[in-house]
């Protein structure tokens, strides 16, 4: 290739087949600690919002900002991120990020006042970006093609396991120690991950290409001002400056799009959504992330003002949908490298729609296990349904433009839980947070993201046609 096209670095030529043993179990390592690092961190401390704000001598509302700055910089960090990962390379781009993350939390322990949290927070998000940008592009390039999909589905379970871990550990630690030992205590996982990520993480591809700057500029305020003005209507601000919010965010967005379909290498992968192969998959995970939303988000409040539940009680027969979903995911995974992906993303959105629905028709006066096995159920589906999906998208783009297909599947994840807490926003103002509605609305959401699953069978045979 030429000087401005993409050219494999020295530290990838088993790229296409895997690193060698026993580097590749050391890269492995590397990568799963760094999983642990970004998304047990930003969890972890919504557990202490509370304690936070009594300590800052905050509002309770103004605390949220500390979880809010976060997401805002992730969501629109992520794909700037990646194109300039195509320019130094993934490893790089993935050591430096953590580096970035790890000096931003010691620099949270010190945080005496609020608008010094908030920036830091917002450094942490940006180191954090910048790793999980190329994360799926290094697993990649770190598992042979015949192992992809169990790869996927074991990174699948560390990020899971770390987020659902993340609270309780944090509820823990604040019995015994203040708030800012929260982020001190995932500092080492971030240390080990940088140290045997020197020489065993893959470096991936580059090109010579200049970073296209006002792209970047213009994908960040796309997503920065759509995001923001949901939150701010999430929030019950003015709904004309919400409005005002997302309609900027649209207008730029518009532009943004038209001008990357001119792009040799888009920031925002508009050339890799023209394949039909990746398109779908990332309308199905849209639409699951959306609905699995709606439905984690507006059960608890169902189960408390309509069946009296207590909290505890509440949390406890909602345990099953993570738990099944933990133990499905890495099977889902490894049968996605045999069997057709979208088949299984298909059949585990089909039980899922079924688990939704049983869930909106609940009994009068449901008892603990008439919750469970139906939450089970909705577990079930979903955690069939992620790891082949996630596979679907990752090994469908060019390996120069993985890491650009791993941000955009990551980005359409986040998009997807924004939209669902928006709509949960809405079903509550409405009055409807706690009748069928939510469930069946999350149903149909599965329902399309099965069908976009079944869809890429078709374009599967139509390219072996």
């Amino acid at each position: 290739m030429s000087g401005s096209a993409a050219r494999p670095a020295a530290a990838s030529g088993h790229a296409r087949d895997g690193l060698p043993r026993p580097r590749r179990y050391i890269a492995i390592a590397a990568v799963s600690l760094g999983t642990i690092l970004t998304t047990a961190d930003g969890s972890i401390v919504n557990v202490a919002l509370p304690t936070l704000a009594r300590d800052l001598h905050v509002q309770a509302a103004s605390a949220v900002l500390v979880v809010t700055i976060y997401q805002l910089v992730l969501m629109t960090a992520m794909l700037p991120c990646s194109a300039l990962s195509d320019r130094f390379g993934h490893r790089a781009t993935y050591q430096y990020g953590q580096m970035l993350f790890v000096a931003a939390t010691l620099l949270c322990f010190f945080a005496r006042s609020l608008p010094f949290l908030v920036v830091v927070r917002g450094i942490q998000a940006l180191g954090a970006a910048a790793a999980m940008s190329v994360s799926s592009a290094m697993l990649r390039s770190i598992y042979p093609s015949a192992q992809l999909g169990r790869g996927l589905g074991f990174n699948t379970v560390i990020a899971a396991s770390a987020a659902s871990l993340a609270p309780t550990a944090g509820g823990a630690l604040l019995a015994v120690a203040h708030w800012p030992w929260l982020f001190a205590m995932v500092v080492p996982f971030g240390i080990f991950s940088i140290l045997i990520g020197r020489q065993s993480l893959p470096e991936g591809t580059r090109h010579s290409n200049p970073f296209d700057v006002l792209g970047a500029t213009m994908c960040a305020a796309t997503f920065g001002l759509v995001i923001s003005g949901l939150e701010s209507a999430v929030h019950g601000d003015s709904p004309v400056v919400s409005a005002a919010l997302v309609a900027s965010g649209v207008v730029i967005g518009s532009y943004f799009v038209r001008r990357e379909l001119g792009q040799a290498r888009p920031i925002l992968p508009v050339d890799l959504l023209r394949l039909r192969r990746v398109a779908l998959p990332c309308a199905g995970s849209l639409a699951a992330y959306c609905g699995m939303m709606i439905v984690t988000v507006t059960l608890p409040f169902r189960l408390q003002q309509q069946f009296h539940f207590t909290p505890a009680s509440a949390g406890l027969v909602l345990a099953p949908l993570p738990l099944v979903s933990l133990i499905v995911a890495p099977t889902s995974g490894l049968l996605s490298d045999r069997w057709p992906a979208g088949m299984l993303g298909a059949i585990g959105m089909s039980i899922a729609a079924a688990g939704m629905i049983s869930v909106a028709f609940l009994p009068v006066a449901p008892d603990h296990s008439d919750i469970a096995w139906r939450v089970a159920v909705c577990g079930l589906g979903t955690g069939m349904f992620f790891s082949p999906n996630a596979r679907q998208v990752v090994a469908a783009a060019p390996l120069e433009r993985a890491a650009a297909a791993g941000a955009l599947f990551t980005s359409i994840r986040g998009a997807g839980q924004t939209f669902g807490a928006t709509t949960v926003a809405a079903l509550l103002a409405a009055g409807l947070g706690v009748s069928t509605a939510p469930p069946l609305i999350a149903a149909g959401l599965a329902v399309v993201a099965g069908l976009c699953s079944a869809a890429t069978l078709f374009v599967a045979r139509s390219r072996r046609g």
